[in-house]
């Protein structure tokens, strides 16, 4: 397990010391939560919402939303890598694939978590009061699976792209889909019966879900449904993911 703990650290290590990622990557989230959040509050009223208004609703989505970016993004650390050199230097070494993999994956799911939790922290002085501090366990072990996911969906896409262009395009196809039918902006018993199905469809649907149960004590999916299907959808996620970089040349 050296190996995984040393591609973690050196995720760990490079998140750090980019500020400029840091702040950059709060830009998205922080527009939806101001605009979204004041600007429609006072004139959207959310059934069952516990009282805590449009913008207690969207928070939680927001906060996947931060952890989702972040995760799928974090791919494109393996092309990097491969461009400058180091997977091959890291590829030819005595470890196996899978270690390199898991802490690639570890890594990506690391700082997506902590780009959800920095949203967490700044919704507070927003007005959003989480439920418990069990409620609070809940959500950080659903933002973990969809860090670990979506970090591993990015590596899996990556490993089979060698142009940073083309992958960051075909993840913004893939991801803004993903994001826009979980249920993150809107409730979605409230959508047509269609539309809800593609949204039951979708696995991040779960995740947020799952983290909304976990601030607010609100949820359209009973929370022990969502964490099933999170955690089969991460499993399947993680084997196609080392599948995939199983097969990844330097």
């Amino acid at each position: 397990m050296d190996i995984v703990y040393t591609i973690w650290l050196r995720s760990m290590k490079r998140y750090v010391r980019s500020k400029s990622r840091i702040i950059g990557s709060l830009g998205m989230p922080l527009f939806f939560l101001l605009v979204l959040g004041y600007g429609l509050n006072s004139v959207v009223r959310i059934p069952g919402s516990a009282g805590q208004g449009y913008t207690g609703f969207i928070v939680p989505g927001i906060v996947a939303m931060s952890v989702l970016f972040t995760s799928v993004f974090s791919g494109i650390q393996i092309i990097w890598d491969k461009q400058f050199g180091f997977l091959k230097e890291t590829l030819v070494a005595p470890v196996s694939r899978l270690e390199i993999m898991l802490g690639q994956t570890l890594g990506g799911a690391t700082t997506a978590c902590i780009q959800g939790s920095i949203i967490l922290v700044l919704s507070l002085f927003m007005g959003l009061s989480i439920t418990s501090m069990l409620g609070l366990l809940i959500a950080a072990a659903f933002m973990v699976l969809i860090g670990l996911s979506f970090t591993a969906l990015g590596i899996a896409i990556a490993s089979k792209m060698e142009d940073m262009h083309g992958f960051q395009l075909i993840m913004n196809f893939v991801i803004f889909p993903i994001f826009g039918l979980s249920g993150a902006l809107f409730p979605i018993d409230s959508l047509p019966s269609w539309l809800r199905s593609l949204t039951l469809l979708d696995p991040l649907t779960y995740g947020v879900e799952g983290v909304r149960y976990g601030l607010t004590g609100t949820t359209q999916v009973h929370p022990l449904a969502g964490f099933v299907v999170m955690t089969g959808f991460t499993l399947f996620m993680l084997v196609a993911g080392a599948a995939l970089f199983r097969k990844v040349t330097g």
